[in-house]
Parts: C-alpha cells; sequence; structure tokens
C-alpha cells in the first residue's frame, strides 16, 4: 500500500512502470560476437627437434663455448686433482689386477726391465711421469686440506697456494722419479 500510494504522488503510478519492466527483458538482443566460436581439430604430436636447430629457428644466442673461455689457474688445478685422482685409482686397479692375474711375482718383470738395458734418462722420465700423478695429488690433497681449516680462501691466498703447490708437487715428483 506505501508503494501505491508514494507512487500517486509521481505522474505515473508504480504498477504501471512494473508491468512495462518484463517486456523490456524480452526485447534484449545481445551481441552475436560475445559467444566465442569454438573449432575442434584432431591432435597432432609436437613436432620433433632438436635442441640446437630450434635455438637457431628462434635466432637464441649460442653460449660461451670452450673456445672463447680464458682458463682460470683455480679451475685448471682443480680439473688437474680430479683427472690425477682418476690416474691413482687407474694405477691402484692395474696393481691388483695385475697380482691376482699375472703368473710371475713383481721381481720378475722388474727382472725384464733392467734387461732391456735403458738408459737412464729414460728411466728416469719413466718413473717421472709414472709418479707426477701421486706428486700432484698429494700436493694438491694437502692444500684442500689446508682450506678446510678455513683459512686461505681469499683469491690473493688461493692463487698463491697454487703457485706453491706447483711447486712443492714438482718437488715431490722430482724426488720419488730420483729414488
Amino acid at each position: 500500500m506505501a508503494f501505491y500510494s508514494c507512487s500517486r504522488l509521481a505522474s505515473q503510478s508504480l504498477l504501471s512502470n512494473l508491468r512495462k519492466f518484463p517486456s523490456t527483458l524480452c526485447n534484449v538482443q545481445y551481441a552475436s560476437t560475445a559467444v566465442p566460436k569454438v573449432t575442434f581439430k584432431k591432435y597432432e604430436p609436437p613436432k620433433q627437434e632438436h635442441h640446437d636447430i630450434r635455438n637457431a629457428r628462434l635466432n637464441r644466442p649460442l653460449s660461451p663455448h670452450l673456445t672463447i673461455y680464458s682458463f682460470q689457474l683455480t679451475s685448471m688445478l682443480s680439473i688437474t686433482h680430479r683427472a690425477t685422482g682418476i690416474v691413482l685409482s687407474a694405477y691402484a686397479s692395474a696393481l691388483g689386477i695385475g697380482a691376482l692375474m699375472l703368473p710371475h711375482d713383481i721381481s720378475h718383470y722388474i727382472s725384464i726391465v733392467e734387461s732391456m738395458n735403458l738408459s737412464p734418462a729414460t728411466i728416469f722420465l719413466a718413473k717421472f711421469i709414472l709418479a707426477s700423478p701421486l706428486g700432484y695429488h698429494f700436493a694438491n690433497g694437502i692444500r684442500h686440506l689446508y682450506w678446510d681449516t678455513a683459512k686461505g680462501l681469499t683469491i690473493k691466498e688461493v692463487y698463491s697456494t697454487g703457485y706453491a703447490m706447483l711447486a712443492a708437487a714438482t718437488a715431490i715428483t722430482l724426488f720419488l722419479a730420483a729414488l
């Protein structure tokens, strides 16, 4: 009743305005572009493409390669330490397999080498080549033990201990080759 009496104050009645409301909702036209068109196509697996070919197609730059990389003392010493560890493992494996598989003991093979009448320089060179992985790995292992005490880790100290380790490795190797 309050709606009706308040609407009488206006020029038209409220009930007549409410009767027009549902007819305006029915006459609304929506744009046809508002509903997306969905199309289905058959699934195709992605084409297999090599990593390098895809990077070339996308114009991606190549990463720096070893040909333009300048090696630092620290990286070279680390690589060499790992390589000498592998060589020492090969020495131990060869000696162990040789002890199990060869028919004679070590004194027999030493006498064979002595009967070759090799020059002292050749024998020294062979012993130097055999002893160099042990001398290097031993000296660099001492350096790593020093680092484990949390000392000598600045760049200047790393380089100075690197050069000192190379000198110690050479001295150890010369000592072992001279025996």
